[in-house]
């Protein structure tokens, strides 16, 4: 058995909670065992599990592995001081906000020997299962990637391409490594509305199109116009949801890497797809914030 902290009482940490006390019969999650969890604010017990401190949760023997469930700009905190306290780490996306750090951090997990997995729950849904057999096979042409979504505090949540790193893994997973050709950020303070345009080149030289935009009001949606040579696909498939929440099947993936269940090359190519994935990140957030340049 590993026993498990988990670390932020949010929405997300609340679901953690639930699915560590009710994990699916004989599935690789049963061999965690929750033993408290971590909040800054003062909780007490939740659903009976007790609230424990910080410093208690690194130094407790009985605690294997820690759930970062924290706001993203103290994920790399939380992760480091774990690693350091010789934990394994679940934590949710991104792992850091720095593709340098987050590379920090891969390299800690394995000098320590330690699982560090970071949740991707947005490959695990059947609409992206489905899209992503639509997607198999065929020859791009060009494709636009466009999400909306409710107002960003970048403080807590990082720059978009960081926050929305989701986005940008669907789009390394269905069309492999991608260059940064451009992007630029349009933003109205006053009115809490950010809309940033990434441009791409596959590595067979196709256009690809990410818009992250926020704002007051927007409903949160993604839309898709991927152009093949044998036709455009313009919506999203329609999927049945899984009988199995996206949490629970990230938890048991976290599990069956505890338990040596999972392949060195499926490691090796979730940790590549990660990192690649920050490192592109970090290159729009830089040609984003470049000063435009200045015609005489």
């Amino acid at each position: 058995m590993f026993g498990a902290v988990v670390v932020g009482i949010g929405i997300a940490g609340s679901v953690r909670i639930r699915d560590l006390l009710n994990p699916m019969p004989s599935s690789p999650s049963e061999h965690l065992k929750l033993i408290g969890f971590v909040s800054r604010r003062t909780l007490g017990n939740v659903n009976e599990v007790k609230q424990i401190s910080l410093q208690d949760a690194l130094e407790n023997k009985e605690i294997h592995a820690a759930i970062i469930s924290t706001d993203n700009k103290s994920h790399e905190e939380n992760v480091r001081m774990f690693l350091e306290a010789g934990k394994h780490v679940l934590v949710e996306y991104p792992m850091a906000l720095s593709a340098s750090r987050a590379r920090e951090l891969c390299e800690m997990a394995e000098q320590k020997g330690k699982i560090l997995h970071v949740e991707h729950i947005e490959l695990l849904t059947e609409e992206y299962k489905q899209l992503k057999k639509e997607v198999a096979g065929k020859e791009l042409v060009k494709g636009t990637l466009h999400f909306t979504g409710g107002a960003l505090d970048e403080e807590r949540s990082g720059f978009p391409s960081f926050c929305g790193i989701a986005r940008l893994t669907w789009l390394v997973d269905l069309f492999g490594d991608l260059t940064v050709t451009s992007a630029t950020r349009e933003e109205q303070k006053e009115k809490s509305y950010s809309r940033m345009t990434a441009h791409f080149q596959t590595t067979h030289k196709k256009p690809l199109t990410w818009i992250e935009e926020r704002g007051p009001g927007l409903r949160r949606d993604k839309k898709i116009n991927f152009c093949f040579k044998s036709g455009c696909l313009e919506n999203l498939p329609e999927a049945p949801r899984s009988a199995v929440g996206l949490f629970m099947q990230d938890q048991n993936l976290f599990a069956k890497k505890l338990l040596g269940q999972v392949s060195r090359e499926e490691l090796a190519a979730e940790k590549w797809r990660i990192l690649r994935c920050l490192d592109l990140a970090e290159e729009i957030q830089q040609h984003c914030e470049r000063p435009a340049d200045i015609h005489s």
